[in-house]
């Protein structure tokens, strides 16, 4: 029997906060679903440049070519991203302008997760952003965390037994699309 094939997961952190909710669920993510594999989280929302179409060619600045050169070699990615004003965060927002002019994430697994007080809001952008990109995304893949500072305790430590089961399904669901060849 052959053993399973390490997975390549990159989990794009939407906060720019050190200690975040966000980086919570993605280190939960890591330490109980994803061990045997190779799960980077990317944390340096902050540190790309405003998004400009007339940088995106061969004047594209290095921390863009690094952004896109981890979500190339992904298998799967998972965006993770917290609610501001009824939004996505400027920063990550402006991370995914960055990957518009690619086809990088096109049919590319993915999982969302929006993890805030409310949410509702981000997360419907974060779907229509993602469904306009293409990606390979399916219901079992998106969640939406809400209240998400009340399921973790002053450790860090998830407390929620749904959450966790919840967060069991959309990582099986990313396990199982990234099993199945893109089309690009």
């Amino acid at each position: 029997m052959n053993p399973a094939k390490k997975l390549r997961i990159l989990a794009i952190n939407g906060s720019t906060l050190t200690e975040s909710s966000n980086k919570r669920v993605l280190e939960f993510l890591k330490e109980h679903h994803f061990k045997e594999d190779d799960f980077e989280i990317y944390s340096a929302i902050d540190t790309l440049p405003h998004f400009n179409p007339a940088l995106d060619g061969e004047s594209l600045p290095s921390e863009i070519k690094e952004l896109r050169a981890a979500i190339k070699e992904a298998d799967a990615v998972i965006f993770c991203s917290p609610e501001y004003v009824f939004s996505l965060p400027g920063s990550f927002k402006n991370a995914l302008d960055w990957l518009v002019s690619t086809v990088l994430l096109s049919e590319k697994p993915c999982a969302m997760i929006i993890a805030a007080a409310s949410g509702k809001k981000a997360f419907e952008q974060l779907e229509l952003i993602l469904n306009t990109l293409q990606v390979k995304m399916i219901p079992s893949s998106q969640l939406l965390i809400s209240g998400v500072k009340g399921k973790f305790d002053k450790n860090g430590q998830l407390t929620d037994e749904k959450l966790a089961d919840s967060l069991n399904q959309l990582c099986e669901s990313i396990k199982e699309i990234s099993k199945k060849p893109r089309s690009i």
